[in-house]
């Protein structure tokens, strides 16, 4: 069995393997009166949040992490699957061991993604496109489930490529192919670029990647502080990370930007159960345990506060995480003006908990990751 180590850049070969619309095909494979038809994963009350939705769902314009209200209103044939992370697992560890059958070079990145290096692979197949298909083709004849994949020499290409045919599709970017590829793209499709970032580079004038490769990186760095050198680096293809086997994950969490500016304590306590949908649903997705709790708080003249509390044994449900999360808010209450953003974190991730003290000072502040 060959070795699989690490090796220039020049040489590797990255395949990028994303589950389509995983939760919800899941459903839909395993109810058959549910296929064809939208279907969201998730909480169907009035402040539940979508966990993921099927392609018949997207078309309405419905998406992970909306609240489960405006879900409805998009699509009013919505129909809500409670989730099952069990079943979701289970499958996750069936595709794993499609993939070890060719690398031990998996970085995963959820239940449903995942990166793997071939570059040096157990079957001594040359080819990467070989191995993403026959990959594709064996997760679909052992879970009757579609994946797309990207084949790239890195991967910051592999995954835009992954993304670039869904559903159940394949793209490879080749050697000398990288720039001319991201040139054509929107920067909204950079992984790391949201929504707010996308907008504030359209208003200094840059929408593709073409348009972003013209800036030298002063001028990126100027606008856009250390995230500059990533963005110099993917307008023109680059990335020098490797794929992490055991990538060590600090943290979990999620947070959600206002339309308008919330102060009425009610309006703030129905924001937080819609951001412990979110955050709760990607901790049972990749089986987190992790003891400090951070609330997330940014007022509307931009400065931000958090307040941590850590347990003294990793959190183990759901009702604790919530009640922790409810009184962290209830302690700030009533707050000194709006604010714009809340977010929650799961951190300590893995971590011995010290015999003392049992908690840490309530005004402790962690940096959100």
């Amino acid at each position: 069995m060959p070795a699989a180590g690490p090796v220039a850049d020049t040489l590797r070969k990255i395949i990028h393997v994303d589950m389509d619309a995983f939760f919800a095909s899941v459903e839909q494979r395993d109810d058959p009166t549910l296929r064809g038809k939208p279907v969201a994963v998730g909480g169907g009350s009035g402040r539940g949040v979508v966990a993921a939705a099927s392609y018949e769902a997207r078309v309405f314009g419905v998406r992970s992490a909306m609240p489960s209200a405006t879900a409805r209103r998009l699509c009013p044939d919505l129909i809500f699957c409670k989730t099952r992370f069990d079943v979701y697992h289970e499958v996750s560890q069936q595709i794993r061991a499609i993939f070890a059958r060719f690398t031990d070079l998996i970085e995963p990145l959820s239940l449903d993604e995942a990166y793997l290096d071939v570059t040096r692979n157990h079957l001594g197949i040359a080819s990467a496109t070989t191995i993403a298909r026959e990959i594709r083709r064996l997760i679909a004849e052992q879970t009757q489930l579609t994946a797309s994949a990207g084949v790239s020499y890195n991967k910051f290409l592999a995954k835009l490529a992954s993304d670039q045919n869904k559903p159940d599709g394949l793209c490879i970017i080749k050697p000398g192919e990288g720039a001319a590829f991201v040139a054509a793209l929107p920067v909204r499709r950079f992984h790391g670029i949201g929504p707010r970032g996308a907008e504030k580079m359209t208003r200094l004038g840059v929408e593709t990647g073409a348009d972003l490769a013209t800036k030298d990186v002063d001028w990126l760095r100027t606008n856009f502080g250390s995230f500059g050198d990533y963005l110099f680096n993917a307008a023109r293809g680059i990335d020098h990370r490797s794929v992490r086997a055991h990538r060590e994950r600090k943290s979990i969490g999620g947070e959600r930007t206002f339309n308008t500016d919330l102060h009425a304590p009610d309006d703030l306590r129905d924001m937080l159960e819609s951001i412990i949908d979110i955050v709760w649903t990607r901790i049972a997705e990749k089986s987190a345990k992790g003891r400090t709790i951070t609330l997330k708080l940014k007022y509307n003249d931009f400065q931000l506060m958090t307040r941590a509390r850590s347990l003294s044994v990793p959190v183990t449900g759901r009702e604790q995480f919530t009640e922790v999360a409810r009184a962290l808010l209830a302690e700030q209450l009533p707050l000194p003006r709006p604010i714009r953003l809340m977010g929650l974190t799961l951190s300590a991730l893995g971590e011995v908990p010290e015999p003392e003290p049992m908690e840490r000072p309530r005004a402790e502040q962690l940096r959100l990751l």
